[in-house]
């Protein structure tokens, strides 16, 4: 998960707290201590480790916190806010230009994932209605054109190329009239990394923003790469003057150090944030939200829009409606399954949910795979074992765990537990049914 070792050291630092009825100095000094050690471990810039602590203690130690019914929760609260603050307090969004085209110019090292990200990019703006195009500029990279047109074909956006033997500044001018002309409101182009910084990458990036002048100029970096990646984004800013940041492999990234550090560093913010390898999972960045997930306090907000990107309304609503008239059926229950595993990994969704200990969460398997064996389960069933369970006998389960390389055990143990739905559904039906009615008898319900 992300950000796993430093939520479990920092959540495990301030639990202490909580227990405590009062707080004095020491207590939070040694809490303090603890939280610095695992920001450190993190990989957490030095310089911004120290002032975070320098700036918690300060208001952890005042009368307010000291003389609070709940002092310990209200240093958790000051740790969440700094948290915050430190990651750039609110999200940064991409600015448009008020007159379109709004050219957004990517830059970044080899192998932090730059092309693959325009694409995602594109693909988020598709999303919020924009007519995305995509610019091949690096024509250094074996096959980088070539995997860019890949990429746009798999998000259905237009891609821009002039081949490898033309000057990138030229490509990026072409490609900014071609984009004009075409009715194209957002133009991202795809520039040409190195393994490091040098000045001939510099200069080149230098000449395509002087020439296309871009609304905005993104890094991508890796976030696995820690305090390279802040090292990265502070070179790049200097020379540049960059609008935002995009973090690849967020998801792999157990640690944090660069996600904590980018901003107080370059005073550049994060705009997304790469969580997985699919075209789809490139999100928006939320210091608030993101703070909370490190203390353990969830993301709800972040739930419900994963929820109301992933569920079907319509069929919500006829969900519900047969549910209400015990029509729930083994097709339902498949389809609900497929939109659960839209919302992305397992730990990844429950982690989000506020009040779950995630340090359980270690320790409990989050078994994926479960998923796929139910429904190959459901699969092997004929519409109307489907649709009527009860019809299923012992050939009948035989034949279904034959079908779908499971074991007999594994039917009869879905087909009670969706007895058991099914049940459940019914009781809690008949309870709304009977508080309607006493409600409109006059009779008082709490």
């Amino acid at each position: 998960m992300v950000f796993e070792s430093l939520a479990e050291k920092l959540q495990n630092a301030l639990g202490k707290l909580k227990s405590k009825g009062k707080l004095n100095e020491k207590d939070v000094d040694l809490a303090m201590r603890e939280v610095k050690l695992a920001l450190l471990e993190a990989d957490v810039n030095f310089k911004v480790v120290k002032k975070f602590i320098k700036d918690v203690k300060e208001r952890a130690i005042g009368s307010e916190v000291m003389e609070s019914l709940t002092p310990g929760q209200q240093v958790i609260k000051i740790v969440n806010e700094e948290l915050t603050l430190l990651m750039g307090e609110k999200e940064s969004k991409i600015e448009f230009s008020p007159n379109p085209p709004t050219v957004i110019l990517f830059c970044g090292l080899q192998g932090a994932g730059k092309t693959t990200t325009a694409g995602k990019l594109a693909f988020n703006l598709k999303k919020q209605n924009k007519r995305p195009l995509l610019v091949a500029c690096d024509v250094y990279r074996p096959a980088a054109i070539k995997q860019l047109e890949v990429v746009g074909e798999r998000v259905s956006v237009p891609v821009f190329t002039m081949g490898d033997k033309n000057d990138p500044v030229d490509i990026a001018k072409a490609g900014v009239e071609h984009g004009k002309k075409n009715g194209n409101d957002v133009i991202i182009i795809d520039t040409a990394g190195r393994l490091h910084i040098d000045d001939t990458l510099m200069e080149e990036l230098k000449n395509i923003a002087s020439e296309v002048n871009p609304k905005e100029i993104l890094l991508v970096v890796d976030a696995m790469t820690g305090q390279d990646a802040v090292t990265v984004a502070d070179n790049f800013n200097e020379k540049l003057e960059l609008t935002g940041v995009i973090l690849t492999k967020l998801d792999g990234d157990a640690r944090g150090g660069a996600a904590l550090s980018i901003r107080a560093v370059t005073n550049k913010p994060i705009k997304y944030v790469g969580m997985g390898e699919k075209l789809d999972q490139l999100e928006q960045f939320y210091p608030d939200r993101m703070a909370s997930r490190i203390l353990g306090m969830g993301d709800v907000l972040s739930l419900i829009e994963k929820a109301q990107e992933s569920f079907d309304a319509q069929k919500a609503m006829e969900l519900e409606k047969k549910i209400r008239t015990q029509q729930f059926t083994f097709d339902d229950f498949l389809d609900q399954l497929d939109q659960m595993k839209n919302l992305g990994p397992l730990d990844e969704v429950i982690g989000m949910i506020p009040g779950v200990n995630t340090k359980k969460l270690k320790g409990m398997d989050v078994d994926e795979k479960e998923l796929v064996r139910i429904q190959a389960i459901i699969q092997s069933m004929t519409k109307d074992e489907r649709e009527e369970p009860s019809i299923i006998d012992s050939s009948r389960r035989k034949r279904i765990a034959k079908g779908s390389g499971t074991s007999v055990q594994d039917v009869n143990r879905l087909l009670k537990q969706f007895k058991e739905t099914k049940k459940m559904m019914k009781r809690f039906t008949d309870m709304e049914k009977t508080i309607k009615k006493k409600g409109k008898f006059g009779f008082p319900f709490f």
